[in-house]
């Protein structure tokens, strides 16, 4: 990439600074201010020394843009006041799970006289987010916002529950702030988040984990399964956390997925978290991604014959779903009676 700039030309402020600051990404307002003329821009062009990357937005390098170019050039050309959000926002933070677009999106005040153009996507908002992050020449709608707004545009669930899964997992953002990301948006091509967070609220924490937890649900046997619940013996030690739990049984389920495993180390901790819970008397069944998905019905079938020969299995195990709780004069007496979890009303 070469910069083009006349070396003849002496500009009445630094555009040179204003242009580094920018990565090379600058207005035609900038440029006009700068001592440039309309017909200089259009010849710098037409050379191709510079490029129009979007109304009145230059980049003054060749080639293609890198994709914090991108976003600069479309907060420039939207101008004060609009935030990023959508899959542009949730690449900007490192969503793993995210698709890539080639389109930013950004949203304006609703008053704003500004188009969709380019690669650039204009939406307008009634109110914007009150907790963007300043990037510096632009602001990032928070993880939530920027969640929510992702998963309106999309028409495939497993996306939706890769990408809401990541935001719980990595703790990009909380149940309660998504919630209210959730209301805020109404039923306005919600339906899949909204579907994709009530399995997070029951407890699944990935895409294959929700898809288990469907393939489960057909089933007329099985009891309710506790999804990644915390687990405890009775003098108070905790257990390894398994992706899914029948309690009276004492059946973990688990969804092994090669991501997860390349490294000897990770391997090496899930074998770990397995002979734990092995030697407490737990059935550990394990189950990959693909045969959920490819094969629902014999995964089922399987849960479900674990389910039957393990029936009253638990109360031997005694691996308990709830945080045991002492009173101070039955410290070194028997376990009392498990300590209820608090729990919020979800919308």
């Amino acid at each position: 990439m070469n910069s083009n700039l006349a070396a003849d030309q002496a500009p009445p402020f630094d555009l040179g600074a204003i242009a580094d600051r920018q990565q090379q990404i600058v207005t035609r307002s900038q440029l006009l201010a700068a001592g440039f003329d309309d017909m200089y821009l259009y010849r710098q062009t037409r050379r191709g020394r510079w490029l129009r990357v979007l109304p009145a937005t230059y980049s003054l390098v060749t080639g293609v843009l890198t994709d914090e170019q991108r976003r600069i050039s479309a907060a420039l050309y939207t101008g004060a006041g609009a935030q990023l959000t959508g899959l542009a926002a949730l690449a900007w933070y490192g969503f793993r799970y995210s698709p890539r677009s080639e389109q930013v999106q950004l949203i304006v005040p609703h008053q704003a006289r500004r188009a969709s153009a380019g690669f650039v996507v204009v939406s307008r908002a009634l109110s914007l987010d009150p907790y963007a992050r300043d990037a510096g020449l632009y602001r990032v709608c928070s993880p939530a916002r920027a969640v929510v707004d992702a998963t309106r545009g999309l028409r495939d669930l497993r996306t939706v529950r890769a990408i809401l899964a990541e935001s719980v997992q990595r703790e990009y953002a909380d149940l309660t702030r998504l919630d209210d990301e959730i209301v805020r948006a109404r039923r306005s091509r919600t339906a899949l988040v909204r579907q994709a967070f009530r399995e997070v609220v029951a407890g699944t924490r990935s895409a294959p984990e929700a898809e288990f937890r469907e393939c489960l649900g057909g089933s007329r046997i099985l009891p309710e399964i506790r999804w990644n619940p915390p687990l405890w013996l009775p003098d108070g030690t905790r257990l390894p956390t398994p992706d899914g739990y029948l309690e009276e049984e004492a059946i973990a389920l688990e969804v092994e997925s090669q991501e997860y495993h390349f490294a000897p180390a990770d391997w090496a901790r899930t074998m770990d978290r397995h002979n734990e819970l092995s030697r407490r008397g737990v059935l550990i069944l394990h189950f990959t991604p693909a045969q959920i998905r490819r094969e629902p019905a014999r995964v089922r079938r399987m849960v479900e014959d674990a389910y039957r020969s393990r029936q009253g299995f638990g109360a031997r195990c005694q691996v308990l779903t709830r945080a045991p709780s002492y009173t101070e004069s039955d410290k070194k007496g028997p376990f009392l009676t498990p300590q209820q979890p608090g729990s919020r009303s979800i919308r």
